[in-house]
């Protein structure tokens, strides 16, 4: 979680940054991978040569499956939630899998309040609409994530 920021063209606006924790970036885990197909698929040719041909059609298994967890995870390196209430309005920007995700609430008409208990993620309502944002904080700091929302919207 980053801290609320003011600043841009309006002085008026704070933004929230709430994103997943990751420790290898995509470009990382490529680079891991091709080093992984080299290592594996060296192996499995030399055994293969020695007379074992079982062993590479297990290898190239093994490299699909490790491909396919390390392409869903990379999918998901990069999601997160921005929160901005800038001037009269509350902007919320979700992010999965590359998919972007808006919702806009009018600054006196929205609700923040959790979804249905202690630590579960925050319900930020209005004109019909809703949206759960949180994902990506401790569950012991989401009412505390709230109560700054509900802070900033009240314009303390």
């Amino acid at each position: 979680m980053t801290a609320p920021r003011h600043g841009g063209q309006d002085s008026q606006a704070v933004q929230w940054q709430l994103k997943r924790n990751c420790s290898v970036t995509p470009a990382q885990l490529l680079g891991l991978y091709v080093s992984l197909c080299v290592v594996s698929l060296g192996i499995a040719g030399f055994f293969w040569v020695q007379g074992a041909t079982l062993v590479m059609p297990f290898a190239w298994l093994e490299l699909v499956a490790v491909g396919l967890a390390f392409r869903t995870y990379a999918r998901h390196a990069k999601d997160g939630e921005r929160i901005v209430l800038q001037g009269s309005y509350l902007v919320v920007e979700l992010e999965s899998a590359g998919r972007l995700e808006r919702a806009e609430f009018n600054r006196e008409c929205v609700r923040v309040e959790p979804r249905s208990g202690d630590g579960s993620l925050i319900e930020v309502s209005g004109q019909g609409s809703s949206v759960s944002v949180g994902r990506h904080v401790r569950p012991e700091l989401r009412p505390a994530l709230a109560r700054e929302i509900r802070h900033a919207l009240r314009g303390c």
